[in-house]
């Protein structure tokens, strides 16, 4: 199956404690159907220092389900995502306005 959400596309997320916030994609694991989102669905990890790094409190983007994320049309709103054969090649578009993503 095609994927509608991909590494580098803007999204607005739908559900959770980060609610409306928006976002880019940095990585997308699709076996989890989850995706990791700049900014969104950050926790602090400790980090324990080395020779090389120095430790202490990080944060870090977690996972966030594909579910709640829609992507953002040219408007900045979020939109559904849908395929369409242009010629003989398969594309993207945004379902409110039509536009190919």
């Amino acid at each position: 199956m095609a994927a509608k959400l991909k590494k580098g596309d803007k999204v607005v997320v739908l559900a959770g404690k980060d609610k409306g916030k928006q976002g880019e994609i940095t990585a997308v694991m699709p076996k989890d159907n989850k995706a990791v989102v700049d900014g969104i669905n950050v926790a602090i990890r400790h980090q324990r220092q080395t020779q090389t790094t120095q430790g202490g409190r990080t944060p870090k983007a977690m996972p966030i389900d594909l579910s709640n994320l829609a992507l953002m049309d040219a408007n900045g709103k979020p939109t559904r995502v849908g395929f369409r054969m242009e010629g003989d090649k398969k594309v993207r578009f945004a379902k409110t306005t039509g536009d190919v993503i």
